[in-house]
């Protein structure tokens, strides 16, 4: 799979990867992908704030997830609404991430966008040059298509065992083991 291949990609940590707070059982849409760096959110790891906490402004209530270990004090954020969120960033022909913030504070504010449309995150994911190359030749990380159904309507919980279970075999193993092993 070549680099520009990887964006619009789920990375999806392999069981393997344990004692890692950041990327245990992680999900990660790549967003950008470049010859200098990778960025992505982890889409499975809600935080216990939402958006309406960070902004009392905004008067909906959105859950807000730990995007991963870079910039954890910035808020980011993807969507499905690339044609109605002004200056947004494709990542594929249906997923897209910032653009005007104001615009989007403004659509939420008039219901025009819901849970199922934008995710906000804390922080993101990065990886330097060659960097993420390297931990896939170790094996961290399966990297999958996006489901069809839209994933941001999916439970976030489920995610990561509904991806390895879908892919059979050994994963549907692990899809269905607890979150620590030594607990079975």
């Amino acid at each position: 799979m070549s680099k520009s291949d990887l964006q619009g990609q789920l990375l999806v940590a392999k069981p393997s990867i344990l004692g890692d707070p950041s990327f245990h059982r992680a999900v990660v849409l790549l967003a950008q992908k470049n010859s200098e760096s990778t960025l992505g959110f982890i889409l499975n790891k809600p935080l216990d704030i939402t958006l309406n906490t960070l902004l009392p402004e905004i008067d909906r209530s959105f859950p807000v997830f730990y995007g991963g270990p870079v910039d954890p004090d910035n808020l980011f954020y993807i969507h499905n609404q690339g044609d109605h969120i002004q200056n947004s960033i494709s990542i594929d022909d249906h997923w897209y991430w910032g653009g005007d913030f104001e615009d989007v504070v403004s659509k939420i504010q008039t219901q025009q966008l819901h849970p199922e449309n934008i995710r906000f995150f804390m922080g993101y994911s990065g990886w330097a040059k060659d960097q993420l190359e390297e931990e896939m030749n170790t094996e961290s990380w399966l990297v999958v298509s996006l489901p069809e159904e839209n994933i941001l309507a999916m439970d976030s919980h489920a995610i990561w065992p509904k991806i390895l279970y879908s892919l059979g075999g050994e994963y549907q193993v692990w899809a269905n083991s607890p979150d620590n092993p030594n607990y079975n």
